[in-house]
């Protein structure tokens, strides 16, 4: 079988950001309204109505409020007369800001310190605060298996009959309508613009993916979530918080009675424990003891999850706690994911959903049954080496995913992985080090360069790789695209290629610009043109979708 599709010549087309989600009825508030609950001055007409608010220009709907921040480099104010000429009611910003926008032709807002203020500002446009009629809120938090925790979630909740919404750093979902996501956790405004349109479109529950840097930058102020769930802390984000410390405290707010009103903490990693003993509101715990690092502590929760067996195609577990015991299968591969998904049981528990609704659903459906974009997504098919895309990226989910991958293949792993350029540069040598120790070969490659040079984040990742062992075979291939072609030749039936880092992701960003990009499917063309058999499309395809 062959294939004349040139893979290291697929087209590089330029990523269009993704769409704000908005309400499609929304309600005009008066201007003058607004000022006065933020104690903000208003310059100009306080009856005229603004129907949402937004940070973009480019990204506006006639009649929003256009917010203007002060950047690094320039201040957003700037963009007021591009963002009247596309339809703005009015502009918020502060007293520097006003003073740019003053000849834009609008009312200005003027209040100190509008970044502090998005959440409360968005959540009265939207009435979504949390006083306010709205979905449940269930928000996940963690280093890893936050995405992969709030699509298992999603999924549940759609198996027993609610209407569901999601928010992840690889979909934004409402009532089943999915759209590609832009940031992890999105910016005030669009956050509370989609819980707008979620109530509009009768959403009764909602996933969230809950990040650390959604709670220092205010992401998702304005809101009380009904369960925060914890699933772990590991080395990540240090190029923003310098020190693990610093990290922990970033997401230990979201456990207080100002954010949450009840938690569900996973005990598998050490500051799991921490943040059970710290929290500010009723926590109930979870672990998975035979992958915890403190069994002991693990042993102590009020739930359990119990690895039952372990197939390509999915993993089987025994969930026990208070409310009962039920045995089930999560359609991903390893222990972690069965973790997470006793934890989407357990949110669910907690959010107020009866257990024996819960069991029945998935009794009925032989397990549960979810869409989890690029967590360990077996791409290949019924014949030759398996193939698995992943997203992760830091050294802990390196370890778990080559675990889980060697535990279900007969033969050797492979392992091809890239670091991204302009972030946490400290974990790149403990991504390589894990990478090896876990796999038979390793190919090392790009991923994001962003604006560094790639063949320096190369050298770095090959140099401690090689330093960890040397006789282990290791290759650096690069592009991607010629590095995936090198991975199947070095393979055959029985073997399995793990290429964890680009995940769900669309695009790869090369100097500031994102090009249209899939590794789900450069790999079924790898695969197609080494002769062996793939599925048709691996959805989605940016090489042949809108």
């Amino acid at each position: 079988m062959t294939d004349t599709i040139d893979l290291t010549a697929l087209p590089r087309i330029r990523r269009s950001a993704p769409t704000m989600i908005r309400p499609v009825q929304p309600s005009g508030r008066p201007l003058g309204d607004l000022a006065a609950h933020l104690g903000a001055e208003l310059r100009g007409d306080a009856d005229t109505l603004i129907s949402g608010v937004t940070l973009s220009s480019s990204d506006l709907v006639a009649g929003e409020l256009f917010v203007g921040l002060r950047g690094v480099n320039r201040h957003g104010a700037e963009f007021a007369r591009a963002a009247v000429e596309a339809g703005a009611a009015a502009v918020l910003t502060d007293t520097e800001g006003a003073d740019v926008a003053a000849g834009a032709g609008v009312p200005i807002v003027v209040v100190e310190d509008p970044r502090r203020r998005l959440g409360e500002l968005a959540a009265w446009v939207h009435a979504t605060g949390p006083h306010d009629a709205k979905p449940l809120l269930l928000g996940t938090t963690g280093t890893n298996g936050k995405t992969s925790l709030s699509h298992l979630l999603e999924g549940l909740m759609t198996q027993i009959g609610v209407v569901a919404g999601a928010s992840t750093s690889a979909e934004r979902v409402v009532a089943g309508e999915r759209v590609v996501a832009g940031l992890t956790s999105p910016e005030a405004t669009e956050f509370h613009a989609q819980l707008a349109r979620m109530r509009e479109a009768g959403v009764e529950a909602v996933a969230l993916e809950i990040s650390a840097q959604a709670v220092t930058r205010n992401r998702v102020d304005g809101v009380v979530f009904d369960v925060m769930s914890f699933t772990n802390l590991s080395h990540d984000h240090l190029d923003d918080y310098g020190d693990m410390e610093t990290y922990y405290q970033a997401k230990a707010p979201l456990f207080t009675p100002e954010r949450a009103k009840r938690a569900v903490v996973s005990l598998d990693s050490v500051p799991g424990s921490r943040i059970a003993r710290e929290a500010g509101v009723p926590v109930t715990t979870i672990a998975t003891p035979s992958i915890a690092a403190d069994r002991e502590a693990a042993n102590g929760a009020d739930w359990i999850v119990e690895i039952t067996g372990e197939q390509q195609r999915g993993t089987s577990f025994r969930l026990t706690g208070p409310a009962g015991s039920l045995e089930t299968t999560v359609p991903v591969i390893g222990a972690h994911m069965a973790s997470n998904a006793g934890l989407a049981i357990v949110m669910l528990l907690e959010a107020g959903y009866a257990w024996d609704r819960i069991v029945s659903a998935l009794q009925r459906d032989g397990g549960l049954i979810a869409w989890v974009p690029g967590r360990t997504q077996l791409v290949s098919g019924p014949e030759g080496p398996a193939v698995y895309v992943d997203f992760g990226h830091t050294p802990d989910a390196f370890e778990k995913t080559l675990a889980a991958v060697r535990r279900v293949t007969p033969g050797r792993v492979l392992m091809l992985f890239g670091a991204d350029g302009d972030r946490d540069t400290i974990k790149r040598p403990d991504m390589s080090r894990a990478a090896v120790l876990g796999s038979d070969i390793l190919i090392i490659t790009d991923h994001h360069p962003r604006h560094e040079d790639a063949a320096s984040i190369r050298r770095t990742l090959v140099d401690a790789a090689r330093a960890t062992a040397p006789d282990h075979e290791i290759h650096e291939v690069f592009p991607p695209e010629k590095a995936i072609v090198a991975a199947v030749s070095m393979v055959g039936p029985g073997d399995a290629i793990l290429w964890a880092g680009p995940g769900h992701q669309n695009y790869r960003d090369i100097e500031g610009t994102q090009w249209a990009y899939s590794a789900r499917e450069l790999s079924r063309r790898a695969l197609i043109a080494a002769g062996w058999p793939a599925p048709d499309r691996v959805w989605p395809n940016p090489y042949l979708d809108d």
